[in-house]
């Protein structure tokens, strides 16, 4: 179909475009307005191996640049800090201490679906993966380009559950890894001292004694220094009105979005109605052409 009669025929119909994309961006516009809006708490974590000698010298399991000078990728204590944020543990901590299993059984109650879910006898209680399932859908943690710092993100429903199980949530990563690097030093000393009790070579139990000597600085470090896997740089802190989702820029991008989709709305009738008028009709039974006889 030629562009000028494409054009001809959406400029023949520019009223209701008009009045389409007016309506189409009010109720687009009205969904957005009732979508429920959560606040985001926020903190800023570093290694702590980077950040503290000690915890440098003897927690570090790889040095700080061990993959290469290009490799950004979180190594050693901080890595496992960080992925102890979205474990099942973390999960199911937050089952267990917040309110969190009740806001999710609140939301699914909630008009329109809440209905739906009954009548169709849908379960209604969340469980732990459904808590897991929040937990990767509103947590974020995100690396700065510039440093080593990682910023952490958390959105809830709630301004003060926002912050709390953000707080929590670093405490439990911080305590894993805590937890971890104590029973590891605490096994490498008892197998130490088991065999310093038996060794009776002088050079041997010179060198065991030495390494006795750092497990035990290095559990001195675990129970003295306040972070061994992440030393916060801000503390976690909680916006004073939700910015979630966000409304002027859902709203400028409905603006562009809703008179796209009516124009092409409007395209797609231009031609269907195009062929519609151009296709051949077929011919009456009465004047159907009678079948060709052979040729004289």
């Amino acid at each position: 179909m030629p562009l000028d009669l494409l054009l001809r025929g959406v400029w023949d119909r520019r009223w209701r475009v008009a009045l389409a994309t007016l309506l189409l961006y009010a109720a687009l516009a009205g969904i957005v307005f009732q979508l429920p809006r959560r606040h985001v708490a926020q903190a800023v974590v570093a290694p702590a191996e980077t950040t503290s000698i000690a915890t440098s010298t003897l927690l570090s399991p790889v040095p700080l640049f061990g993959a290469g000078l290009l490799d950004d990728r979180p190594t050693g204590n901080f890595a496992v800090y960080l992925d102890a944020l979205r474990s099942p543990e973390a999960a199911a901590m937050l089952a267990r201490d917040t309110g969190l299993p009740a806001h999710l059984a609140e939301r699914r109650a909630a008009p329109p679906l809440g209905w739906l879910r009954r009548q169709l006898g849908l379960r209604m209680e969340p469980d732990l993966d459904d808590v897991q399932d929040w937990l990767e859908r509103n947590f974020a943690a995100t690396q700065n380009i510039a440093t080593v710092t990682v910023t952490l993100t958390l959105a809830h429903a709630g301004r003060a559950a926002a912050l709390d199980a953000l707080q929590r949530l670093h405490a439990l990563a911080e305590a894993k890894v805590r937890g971890d690097l104590a029973d590891l030093a605490r096994r490498r000393i008892a197998a130490i001292e088991a065999r310093l009790a038996v060794e009776r070579d002088l050079y041997l139990r010179n060198a065991l004694y030495e390494l006795l000597g750092q497990q035990q600085r290095s559990a001195l470090v675990v129970a003295a220094d306040e972070a061994v896997a992440a030393r916060l740089v801000s503390a976690p802190m909680v916006e004073q009105r939700p910015s979630l989702p966000n409304r002027p820029l859902l709203l400028l991008l409905l603006a562009v979005a809703a008179p796209l989709a009516v124009l092409a709305a409007t395209l797609a009738l231009v031609v269907v109605r195009a062929l519609a008028a151009g296709r051949p009709r077929p011919l009456p039974l009465g004047l159907a052409m009678p079948p060709m006889g052979p040729a004289e």
